[in-house]
């Protein structure tokens, strides 16, 4: 029963499928070379960290079990809240700056249409993260949940951009980018996509204890 409720699609999940469905055909389509579709899962990854923030700062009751800084457990208070937040933001955007300066570096122009094509992908996947930050924001707020959770929900859910990274790199040493080998990663990333958007809302339940109000 548990396993079937996990493997239900909801509509959230069908519209990240269709996100990466569409970046998909536009990089068979029109060719594009890995660094293209790096910028799109790298905005991607940039949008999720934004609604991650936006959703450890809409917390009304959290628990900060587990975590501590400088080996002081920390307490469940706003201001431990509000911290948490900025500091995600300075660590998050910190890599992905990082990221930005390394496609920016390996990047060459593109045409006007694979600009346009690049363009629509990100903006599908802006639509699909606000929709689903939007239809569990109240369900969120009304629930205490782990704040250590909720920081740690998007490295994990990035990690199919780390190996975009990697594999990427390697197919611009080597040059041998191929059609079927980048589809067939487009292909393992959705579904690594798809699965972890499953987990991250399977984790969306009430933590035992009351937090901070």
């Amino acid at each position: 029963m548990a396993g079937n409720r996990f493997l239900r699609f909801d509509i959230s999940t069908k519209v990240l499928m269709l996100a990466n469905v569409v970046t998909i055909l536009f990089a068979v389509v029109q060719k594009w070379d890995v660094i293209e579709v790096m910028w799109v899962y790298w905005a991607q990854s940039v949008i999720i960290g934004c609604f991650t923030y936006r959703r450890i700062l809409d917390l009304k009751y959290f628990s900060t079990k587990g975590m501590s800084v400088n080996g002081v457990p920390l307490e469940p208070t706003q201001e431990a809240k509000r911290q948490t937040a900025k500091f995600f933001l300075v660590h998050y955007g910190f890599f992905h700056l990082a990221y930005f300066l390394f496609l920016l570096v390996l990047s060459t122009p593109v045409s006007v249409i694979s600009a346009i094509s690049i363009t629509v992908c990100i903006l599908t996947f802006l639509a699909n993260h606000w929709f689903s930050y939007k239809k569990n924001r109240l369900s969120d707020m009304n629930r205490t949940l782990k704040l250590g959770t909720v920081f740690m929900t998007p490295y994990v859910r990035i990690i199919p951009m780390h190996l975009t990274i990697i594999l990427g790199g390697v197919f611009i040493i080597e040059g041998s980018t191929s059609t079927l080998a980048l589809l067939l990663f487009l292909i393992l990333k959705t579904f690594a996509d798809v699965i972890m958007h499953m987990v991250e809302h399977r984790s969306r339940r009430p933590e035992g204890e009351t937090g901070s109000l």
